[in-house]
């Protein structure tokens, strides 16, 4: 059903204005942008569930706030009826997707953004994403069956999450270079705003990890969207080498999330 069909008392002020859907995104969340004058807000209903993403996700906001970080900042925040909301506000500029044709400036914006996250002091970060906590969360999803196997990419059609799940666990990468990740750091996560990188969105899974956590998962949506030309370009301006052991490993173990 339409979440709309059963928006809380504390956010019906906003039923009479124009919802834009927002599609970009694999996040099963429904998310729409309401204009706001010449500002806009941004709204999130998510299913309720005890493993939905929503209160870590305003957890991290609030840390990223505290941080000074640009991101959404939360404005309202209402738990009811089958779902839980989240009102946020706008972030200045366009998700990454915008400027696949413009490489060299997506390149440098996205390497500029992940290099400001990972420059956050990992000892004030209070999520742990390590690679344990990651694989204890993704079980859960396989047990609760939000993993969806027909979403999975090439290279794992045709296997089950558990087969995912076992894989992992076989072929373990060390944790050498700890920084606070973004997660989920691929295009439609980052924004831009006149050629520089303005903020980051859909901060659910934002914690300690090593940083090919995000390194894997960028490096997967430039090839994704423009191929390892890209790939290589942008892991020479963020001042990486390219991984392939930990590029395949952590992109593997996003098929749980």
């Amino acid at each position: 059903m339409d979440p709309r069909e059963r928006l809380p008392l504390q956010l019906k002020s906003l039923a009479s204005r124009d919802w834009q859907a927002v599609t970009i995104g694999k996040s099963g969340a429904s998310v729409w942008r309401i204009p706001m004058g010449e500002s806009a807000l941004f709204l999130k209903a998510d299913p309720s569930h005890e493993l939905s993403e929503m209160a870590s996700e305003v957890l991290r906001l609030d840390y990223l706030a505290e941080m000074g970080f640009p991101a959404p900042r939360i404005v309202d925040q209402v738990e009811g009826d089958g779902f839980d909301w989240l009102l946020m506000t706008e972030i200045k500029g366009r998700d990454l997707t915008h400027l696949v044709d413009e490489p060299q400036v997506l390149i440098q914006v996205l390497a500029d953004g992940l290099k400001r996250l990972h420059a956050l002091e990992p000892a004030n970060c209070p999520f742990d994403h390590s690679i344990d906590r990651r694989l204890h969360d993704g079980k859960a999803n396989i047990i609760a069956g939000r993993v969806d196997e027909t979403d999975f990419d090439d290279r794992h059609e045709g296997w089950t999450a558990q087969q995912v799940y076992d894989w992992l666990v076989a072929n373990l990468p060390p944790e050498t270079d700890r920084v606070v990740t973004h997660g989920d750091a691929s295009l439609p996560n980052f924004l831009a705003s006149n050629g520089r990188f303005s903020g980051v969105v859909d901060c659910a899974r934002l914690g300690v990890a090593d940083r090919w956590q995000d390194l894997a998962l960028a490096c997967w949506s430039l090839e994704f969207n423009g191929g390892m030309d890209l790939v290589h370009a942008f892991v020479d301006a963020y001042g990486a080498k390219f991984d392939a052991e930990r590029y395949r490993f952590y992109c593997t173990l996003d098929e749980l999330f």
